[in-house]
């Protein structure tokens, strides 16, 4: 499960995955005291159970944590943290597309943001169809699907409610362009396709899950 809160990734792992702590600015026990000014670089914490994770996403949510990258946290009860830390929020589910024309990907430009195509689904449909649906409004193309990616669950706050939105992200295939244009009505200002150079280059203009699901895309492409 890949948790971003205020852009922030939550990774939670099992006691018995493999860790490597070199890997780790600060390795924390559940038992060790410590302030969100200590939550430098990327963190790991040990032992976690559901009162300090429900300690570390209010210090997620209310502090500005700028010089956390990430945190992560191990448990041997993963499955039943998981569904503690569900419990917290109003679930809201979404979809969206990398979509590819020779060799580069789509990217489009929304609210100051490079971002990938994507939008919440109907409550009846399914979430390849509505990501398909929504990859086609936004950038006025035809598509169609090659292969899933990893999910993404980011958080925010709305209307007094805290939203956990999990997107399914698939990768497709442009089947035409011809009339390709960005969807005016969601705040889209460019559509553009980019070599993964170039997407490298404006990466650090976009969300830490966007930048999650193009890295996740370029590394299985590196591997063949």
């Amino acid at each position: 499960m890949n948790v971003f809160i205020n852009d922030i990734p939550l990774i939670i792992k099992k006691s018995s995955e493999k860790i490597f702590k070199h890997k780790y600015d600060l390795v924390l026990g559940k038992d060790d005291q410590f302030s969100s000014k200590d939550l430098v670089g990327d963190v790991l914490i040990r032992d976690v159970d559901s009162v300090l994770i429900d300690r570390l996403v209010r210090l997620m949510e209310v502090k500005k944590l700028k010089k956390l990258e990430s945190l992560t946290l191990v448990t041997d009860k993963k499955k039943k943290l998981i569904e503690h830390l569900k419990d917290q929020f109003k679930i809201i589910k979404a979809a969206g597309g990398l979509v590819i024309k020779d060799g580069k990907i789509l990217m489009i430009y929304r609210l100051g943001m490079w971002d990938l195509p994507k939008g919440k689904i109907k409550k009846s449909e399914a979430p390849d169809l509505g990501a398909l649906r929504e990859v086609e409004e936004e950038c006025n193309i035809k598509v169609a699907i090659t292969g899933e990616l990893p999910n993404t669950w980011h958080s925010y706050a709305y209307k007094g409610n805290k939203i956990l939105k999990k997107t399914s992200w698939y990768t497709m295939q442009c089947l035409d362009d011809t009339y390709m244009k960005p969807q005016a009505e969601e705040f889209i200002e460019e559509v553009r396709f980019m070599t993964p150079d170039e997407v490298l280059e404006v990466l650090p203009e976009s969300y830490t899950s966007i930048q999650f699901v193009i890295r996740d895309y370029l590394q299985a492409m590196k591997k063949g």
